[in-house]
């Protein structure tokens, strides 16, 4: 009888262990579930009340341990005893899986941050790359602006020595046909010399301008660099 009493407290504190295996049992299964989803998600509320579950089911299980060694039968205790202590390792079984969850978890989560950290630095690296060929092609632009700019210039300069040398052959045929009119009329030496020294200081003026300009032309050359 007094076993009997005893294994009804016993059976008690027994049904609400098995209570808290069902509901952990199930728990670490939807755990399992939302870990094997595409998303894979997880729910730490979920984790810590399976966590709670098992270790109130170790605290049961010693109070189980006390109870079935005050049965006097010894039939009952063995009995109560395996009970107990298959509660004891299903507890043990459940622990054992959900460390084994949250180790799985904690790595997957340590392997999303080293992705995060490796997109965010290759981004960085692009970033870094894109800004060089940014600067590569304006340093590009800005030779193909110098340049045109240097030919236009050698055009303009090479135009205004070709206009000087047209000059000069204008004036050099005016100047014989002058000449020619002189001596044609009878006009004396001293005036053909003073027409000659006039030629020639006219001649170094178009030299002095042509030089002139060529200096002006490369200074400009210079600049634009």
């Amino acid at each position: 009888m007094a076993g009997m009493e005893g294994g009804g407290t016993l059976s008690e504190v027994y049904q609400s262990a098995r209570k808290l295996l069902l509901r952990a049992r199930d728990g670490i299964e939807r755990l399992e579930r939302f870990e094997s989803s595409v998303s894979g998600t997880d729910s730490p509320e979920l984790s810590f009340a399976v966590k709670k579950d098992i270790s109130q089911i170790h605290s049961l299980c010693a109070d189980m341990d006390r109870l079935w060694r005050s049965i006097p039968a010894k039939s009952q205790r063995d009995l109560w005893k395996r009970k107990v202590e298959q509660v004891a390792e299903e507890a043990d079984s459940l622990k054992d899986s959900l460390d084994k969850y949250s180790m799985r978890n904690q790595r997957r989560m340590l392997e999303a941050k080293e992705r995060a950290d490796l997109l965010g630095r290759a981004n960085g690296e692009s970033a870094h790359v894109l800004r060089i060929f940014d600067e590569e092609a304006q340093a590009m632009q800005s030779v193909r602006n110098s340049s045109r700019m240097l030919q236009e210039s050698f055009e303009t300069g090479t135009a205004i020595l070709s206009k000087y040398a047209e000059q000069r052959d204008r004036l050099k045929r005016a100047q014989r046909k002058a000449l020619d009119v002189l001596n044609t009329v009878g006009l004396s030496n001293s005036v053909l010399r003073l027409i000659e020294r006039r030629n020639r200081v006219d001649t170094w003026i178009k030299y002095v301008g042509m030089v002139l300009t060529v200096v002006i032309v490369y200074f400009f050359w210079k600049w634009t660099r």
